[in-house]
């Protein structure tokens, strides 16, 4: 593998390439490709058991208000509740079991779930130009993870229409910030419903508690629920997992307990779907409003594969396939049994089922298990918020990663907070499980509306599945889906405005966020210079240059930062070493650390000029022990070394080829003689090949090719690059940022875009954690350059 200066390097021959030798991104001379670590059986069972505390504390306590959200005003007909109960029963089969935990599970991004990570996927299979920054070079990352399988018609023009239509990738964006928005709304409705349903219990034994005693023990509780989360996933996983587990395994006991000793024959509902037919005619308009209800039996669901990120895909399928599912489908078959011989006790349908000398334990355990239900969505959210910040889609915030062993296991303290106080807002206002009830049900349904487009697309250009799988995969879980959706969107003045609201209002905050960073970067782009002018600079001004090493940030890959003439036009003079620093974050979870790093020289190696293109997925974390500068600093001394051996090698090899040519030449004339003149032959010593079978000029060349690669290479330039590198930053590093300030050009814009970037990116800017923070740059080593434009 040989370049110079000009070219960009790669693990891979078959990805080299030369690109453009003054405007190109650099290149990676070196770079390890990590497989991956199996997961031995002990940790998967570790993480199964684990992720009951987290990932299934919202699906595990639906049992406690499903049955009083379908019948809010009771039943009077038996067919009816088996017919509820069969409408429970496939809906659980259809959504968390068949379509998440089987077919969605499998579209995770190397062990990361979300709708961001489905479009990562999608990313990385078609140019999406809503990720500015991507390079072919890109691709031959390790975790770059791409199907390669044969393209088919239908997927090719798929592929070639979203790549050429404006409007189709916007509308795939939105998409994903709309899932990502009422994510986030799920995380602020979760709690409020789990854990004042479990509070509600009250009231059944203690006739002096009032509502207004439940709701304000709801919001103590809430609070301290939040104030934990600083502690980590992995901690809080430990505490909440056994809980969860006697949780689960009560309710199913207790269904058992239910079903033998009240009506066995509600199992028929189970093993029958006609009763959903029959259900579905008797009733027709107020069956499809109870289906409000029968979707909070599935509540929990897009944040068990959010949540695959702090675990493992296998973990999860494990935990919910053995254990939740029979014991969640125990739990509402024995309600049922009980309900069918008790039909006035709807309302309470869960607590009143309980055997009376359970009573109190089980409420307990129903409390602590409500206050678990709510982990599910926060980490959810916590996830998501992360990789939509990594695409240029949300604030900067200041994330913390909870867990040396598994990157996916993070905390937010903005987010946390946002939620807590947004959290109380609503259990304090709406102060029943019915308001809450409706507006949980719109933000889940929409979530699973976005999952199943979302996957429709996977299927077709990722995965290139056959037509007739795709249409029967979106035709059937758009049909349930829609029709779920559509009876709690009618509730929309009875509590289901809230997330459409919440959600609204993270959307414009999400999207106004992405749109300002996008033309931030085309204003980058607009206004950046050639290298030629620096490589000119350089070589004219060397007296300029002043001891140190400076890093100048920008988003550019190529050429220089408009900051950075700026900044030499107010203070004209360059350190002795410069690097041009992009930090970028790609379409994928993470990028090895031995691949994060892209180095290229500008010009002669005694401008001492460098690139490097520093290279994040959306799981990746800077963390706080760890400075950024070090580690590039680390790297571009590798580079060094590396460079010289290439340089080394390509110049001995010249050399070598030069040399064997001359003496195969030789040795041929030796011959020509010796077959003319034998007398002269005997006198004349012809060298000596080792490999005899080869031709003489053959051999000749292969003797003094093996003898030139055995000397030792030289290493001057190494050294003295190197030694240099170590005096200036013993002078000191010095981090040049730009302040880029964007405003609407005052004529040609009109007042949404003034409105927009004006008040509303501005407005985020301000309040967003600024890059320094991010990357660990000490602040006493910063100089800000401040510039303002126009677009």
């Amino acid at each position: 593998m040989l370049g110079s200066s000009g070219n960009l390097f790669h693990a891979d021959n078959s990805h080299l390439q030369l690109d453009e030798p003054l405007d190109a991104e650099a290149g990676r001379i070196t770079g390890l490709l990590t497989a991956r670590k199996a997961i031995s059986a002990l940790i998967t069972l570790k993480f199964a058991f684990q992720s009951l505390g987290i990932v299934y504390g919202d699906l595990g306590t639906s049992p406690l208000y499903v049955f009083h959200s379908i019948f809010p005003d009771g039943y009077v007909d038996q067919e009816d509740l088996m017919g509820a109960l069969s409408l429970i029963t496939y809906a659980l089969f259809l959504i968390p079991l068949l379509k998440y935990t089987i077919i969605v599970m499998r579209a995770n991004d190397n062990g990361e779930g979300g709708s961001f990570a489905l479009y990562s996927l999608i990313c990385r299979h078609v140019k999406m130009n809503t990720i500015p920054n991507l390079h072919p070079t890109d691709q031959a990352l390790t975790t770059y993870h791409r199907y390669h399988i044969d393209a088919k018609p239908l997927a090719s023009k798929a592929k070639r229409w979203i790549e050429e239509s404006y409007y189709a990738q916007r509308l795939l964006l939105l998409l994903v910030l709309l899932g990502t928005a009422m994510l986030i709304g799920d995380g602020i409705l979760t709690p409020a419903i789990s854990v004042l349903s479990s509070v509600g219990g009250l009231e059944l034994k203690k006739a002096h508690v009032h509502n207004d005693w439940v709701v304000a023990i709801a919001c103590i509780i809430l609070a301290a629920l939040f104030s934990v989360q600083r502690f980590g996933t992995n901690k809080v996983a430990w505490l909440f997992a056994p809980a969860v587990c006697l949780w689960l395994f009560s309710i199913g006991g207790i269904g058992v307990y239910n079903i033998i000793r009240h009506d066995y024959r509600v199992l028929e509902a189970v093993l029958n779907p006609m009763y959903v037919v029959r259900y579905v005619d008797r009733n027709k308009k107020r069956c499809w409003i109870s289906l409000g209800g029968v979707l909070l039996s599935i509540t929990g669901t897009e944040a068990l594969y959010a949540d695959i990120g702090h675990f493992s895909a296998f973990a999860v399928r494990i935990a919910f396939g053995i254990y939740v599912f029979p014991c969640l489908l125990a739990s509402y078959v024995g309600q049922a049994a009980y309900l069918s011989r008790n039909p006035s006790d709807v309302s309470q349908a869960f607590y009143r089922s309980i055997p009376g000398p359970l009573y109190w334990p089980v409420f307990v355990i129903a409390s602590i298990v409500a206050i678990i239900a709510s982990q599910a969505t926060i980490s959810a959210t916590f996830s998501i918020v992360k990789q939509s910040a990594a695409f240029g889609c949300f604030p900067r915030v200041k994330v913390i990663h909870t867990s040396k062993r598994h990157l996916g296991q993070v905390y937010i303290p903005e987010i946390n907070w946002i939620l807590m106080i947004l959290c109380i807002i609503i259990t304090a206002g709406f102060r029943g499980t019915i308001q809450i009830g409706n507006a949980y049900g719109i933000t889940v349904v929409a979530l699973m509306l976005v999952t199943t487009i979302l996957m429709a697309l996977v299927m077709l250009l990722v995965w290139r599945t056959r037509l007739l799988w795709i249409i029967v995969f979106t035709t059937v879980y758009l049909v349930v889906e829609l029709f779920l959706f559509s009876s709690v969107l009618v509730k929309f003045d009875q509590g289901g405005w809230a997330p459409l609201v919440i959600s609204t209002i993270f959307l414009i905050v999400m999207y106004t966020w992405h749109y300002g960073t996008l033309k931030k970067h085309e204003v980058e782009i607009q206004n950046k210079l050639k290298m030629d002018w620096i490589l000119h600079l350089a070589s004219r001004y060397e007296s300029v240059r002043v001891p140190g090493i400076g890093f100048v940030y920008s988003e550019l890959a190529h050429g220089v930062p408009s900051i950075f003439s700026h900044f030499m036009t107010q203070l004209p003079a360059m350190h002795a070493v410069v690097v041009f620093v992009c930090v970028k974050y790609l379409p994928v979870n993470t990028v090895p650390r031995e691949e994060t790093f892209l180095f290229r020289q500008i010009g002669d190696p005694d401008h001492h000029l460098y690139r490097c293109v520093a290279r994040y997925g959306y799981r990746d974390l800077h963390k706080r022990d760890e400075k950024f500068e070090d580690s590039l600093l680390e790297n571009l001394a590798q580079y060094i070394q590396n460079h010289a051996m290439l340089e080394t090698s390509e110049a001995d090899s010249q050399s070598q080829l030069s040399e064997a040519s001359a003496f195969a030449r030789t040795a041929i004339e030796l011959q020509i003689t010796a077959k003319s003149n034998e007398s002269s032959v005997a006198s004349t010593e012809i060298p000596t090949l080792e490999s005899s079978s080869l031709p003489l000029g053959e051999g000749a060349i292969h003797q003094h090719v093996k003898f030139a690669l055995s000397r030792p290479a030289p290493a001057e330039y190494e050294y003295n690059e190197l030694r240099f590198l170590n005096e200036a930053r013993y002078h000191g590093v010095v981090h040049i940022l730009g302040d880029v300030i964007i405003r609407a050009r005052p004529k040609d814009s009109n007042w949404v875009k003034k409105f927009t970037v004006d008040y509303v990116y501005a407005f985020l800017r301000r309040f967003c954690r600024e890059n320094r923070v991010i990357l660990n740059i000490p602040h006493e080593t910063l100089f800000n350059v401040g510039q303002m434009y126009y677009v």
